[in-house]
C-alpha cells in the first residue's frame, strides 16, 4: 500500500507540470495570473494554437526537425551497427585504441566543441544548411557502445553456423546480427531521435535563416525582447512540440522498455 501511494505521489508530481502547460495553452494571456488559478478552463481558448500556426512558421520548424532527426537516426543506425559489429566480433590492429578514442570523446563536454566545430563547418561552406545540422551529429559514438553490448550477447555459434553455409561478413551482419539486435536498434533509434529533436545549442550556432530553424530554436524566437511574454502562445508551442516525440515513444514503447532492460542485463 505504501509503495502504491508513493508511486501515485511520484506520478502526480511528474505529470503536474505537463498538465499545467496544457492548461496554460488553453487560456488567454490576460487570465493566466488570475487567483485562484483555473486548472481546467471552463471555456478552452484555441486562439494560441491558431496564432502559432497562422502567424509563425511552426509547421516548417517541425518539418525541419523531423527531417534532420530522421536522417541522423537512419544513417547513425547503419554506421553504428556496422562499427559495433566490427568492434565486437572482428580482430584487427588498433581495435582497443579505437575503442579508447571513442570512449574519450564521450567525456568531452559538447559546449567545448561548439567553437571549433563552428569554424570547421564554416570553412567547409556548410553553415546555414541541413548538412551543418546532420553531419556533426553523426560523430556521436554512444550508439556504437550500446549496440556492441547487444552484439557481444549473441551466441557465436550463430555466426559460425552462417559461415559454414559460406556466408561472408556482410551476409552474417545482415541476416544474423541485425535481426538479433532489434531491441538494441529500437533503443538507439529512440535515443538518437530524441537527442536530435531537443538539441538546441548547435542548431542555434549553425543556422541563421528562418527557413532552417528547428523546433528548439524556433521556440526561442517566440520570446520577445520586452518583458511582456505571451505565455499562452509559448505553452501552445511547447505542447505541439511534444506531440512527435510522444507518438514515437508510444509507437515503440514495448520494444523500447524491453530493449533497455535487456541492455541493462547485458551490461
Amino acid at each position: 500500500m505504501r509503495r502504491r501511494l508513493a508511486l501515485a505521489v511520484f506520478c502526480a508530481v511528474a505529470i503536474a507540470p505537463f498538465l499545467y502547460v496544457i492548461s496554460t495553452s488553453l487560456k488567454e494571456s490576460r487570465v493566466l495570473f488570475d487567483y485562484p488559478p483555473d486548472w481546467i478552463p471552463a471555456h478552452p481558448y484555441l486562439g494560441n494554437y491558431e496564432k502559432l500556426i497562422t502567424q509563425y512558421p511552426f509547421l516548417r520548424w517541425v518539418a525541419n526537425t523531423l527531417f534532420v532527426a530522421s536522417v541522423v537516426t537512419a544513417v547513425k543506425l547503419l554506421i553504428d551497427s556496422m562499427a559495433a559489429y566490427a568492434l565486437a566480433r572482428m580482430e584487427f590492429a588498433g581495435r582497443r585504441l579505437v575503442l579508447g578514442a571513442m570512449g574519450a570523446t564521450i567525456l568531452i563536454p559538447p559546449a567545448l566543441l561548439l567553437i571549433p566545430l563552428f569554424f570547421l563547418v564554416r570553412d567547409a561552406g556548410l553553415l546555414d544548411t541541413y548538412w551543418a545540422l546532420i553531419l556533426p551529429a553523426l560523430a556521436n559514438p554512444v550508439g556504437v557502445f550500446i549496440l556492441r553490448a547487444f552484439i557481444r550477447g549473441i551466441p557465436e555459434e550463430l555466426e559460425h553456423a552462417a559461415r559454414v553455409d559460406d556466408a561472408n561478413p556482410w551476409q552474417v551482419y545482415r541476416h544474423v546480427i541485425l535481426p538479433s539486435i532489434r531491441p538494441g536498434l529500437v533503443v538507439v533509434a529512440s535515443y538518437l531521435f530524441l537527442l536530435q529533436y531537443i538539441d538546441f545549442a548547435w542548431p542555434l550556432v549553425a543556422t541563421q535563416s528562418d527557413s532552417k530553424l528547428l523546433v528548439s530554436t524556433g521556440l526561442a524566437t517566440l520570446k520577445p525582447r520586452t518583458i511582456n511574454v505571451d505565455w499562452g502562445l509559448t505553452s501552445a508551442a511547447s505542447v505541439l512540440s511534444m506531440v512527435p516525440v510522444t507518438l514515437v515513444f508510444l509507437a515503440f514503447q514495448r520494444r523500447l522498455v524491453g530493449g533497455a532492460l535487456t541492455a541493462g542485463l547485458k551490461g
